[in-house]
């Protein structure tokens, strides 16, 4: 009796021993006797004792891989120094545990040897301005690569291109040029726009100055015609009154007389005396002389 408790206390130790917790985004590659069995999953398992075996854990998460720089050789033979990350996940854990031998150390040559085909077909400055074409090509050659071994390969990001230091130098000089030039053009430019600006404000200001000189010759000249539209009316209405009151014809030619006094005094060497007004002549003459004496 004692040794059946024994060999039950045993088998439960055994059993304990065995029971595996599959935490979420894991998997678990089981195998029975040597040969792939199943894939656990999130949850509870049971493993046979001295049959079974759990091969490999396996994350399901995205993974990152930072490789170091890679030395590659341009198109127009020049050496810079790339370095990558990789974004992947696995898909399969069975093609990825048995698919190839150390997975992700492939991973780093497969982006070593793909890196180089592609920067090799391109020239230096296209190299430096093409970054997202690059990481769309490794991306998609990558992704095809590793499909066999349960791998999806999510990004694939440049992270730094460093060239030559002769060319570095040579591209801050040409950095520093090309800066200047901008700074020359806009100077300009913006000279030139002050220049129109100024032409544009004196041309609108002679304009208003024109049209104020036009608008005050206007207004003077309307002044002066309803001034003598005024002066005109005045003498017809003095002319009505003089009717209205029964006016003989010695005060008409006085009037008349009144009249020629203001044209003598022009500047006028010759004046014509109706004959009608010489009797009126005649007789201021005699009044003014009667006057002085």
């Amino acid at each position: 009796m004692f040794f059946i408790i024994i060999l039950i206390f045993i088998l439960a130790v055994l059993v304990a021993t065995k029971v595996r917790i599959v935490p979420q985004s894991q998997a678990y590659v089981v195998e029975r006797l040597g040969a792939y069995l199943t894939t656990w999953n999130v949850g509870l398992n049971i493993l046979i004792p001295f049959i079974d075996r759990v091969a490999q854990r396996v994350s399901l998460k995205e993974q990152v891989i930072d490789f170091k720089p890679q030395p590659v050789i341009t198109k127009d033979n020049v050496t810079m120094q790339i370095d990558s990350v990789v974004y992947f996940q696995i898909t399969d854990p069975k093609l990825y545990t048995y698919g190839v031998e150390r997975p992700l150390n492939a991973i780093e040559n497969l982006t070593a040897t793909t890196l180089r085909n592609i920067i090799g077909e391109m020239e230096l400055d296209m190299t430096l301005t093409s970054r997202d074409t690059i990481n769309t090509k490794m991306r998609a050659i990558l992704d095809d690569a590793t499909d066999p071994w349960g791998i999806k390969v999510n990004r694939v990001e440049l992270k730094n291109i460093i060239p030559p230091a002769e060319i570095q130098d040579a591209m801050e000089k040409q950095m520093k040029a090309e800066r200047g030039r901008r700074e020359s053009i806009l100077r300009a430019e913006g000279q030139k726009r002050s220049a129109i600006l100024v032409a544009e404000g004196e041309k609108e200001a002679a304009i208003l100055r024109a049209e104020a000189k036009k608008e005050a010759a206007i207004r003077e000249a309307e002044g002066e015609a309803e001034a003598i539209l005024n002066v005109q009316k005045a003498n017809a209405e003095a002319i009505k009154l003089i009717k209205e009151a029964g006016a003989d014809q010695s005060v008409l030619a006085l009037k008349g007389m009144e009249a020629f006094q203001k044209v003598a005094d022009g500047q006028a060497t010759k004046i014509i005396i109706p004959t009608e007004l010489q009797s009126v002549v005649t007789l201021g003459e005699i009044f003014h002389q009667t006057k002085n004496n």
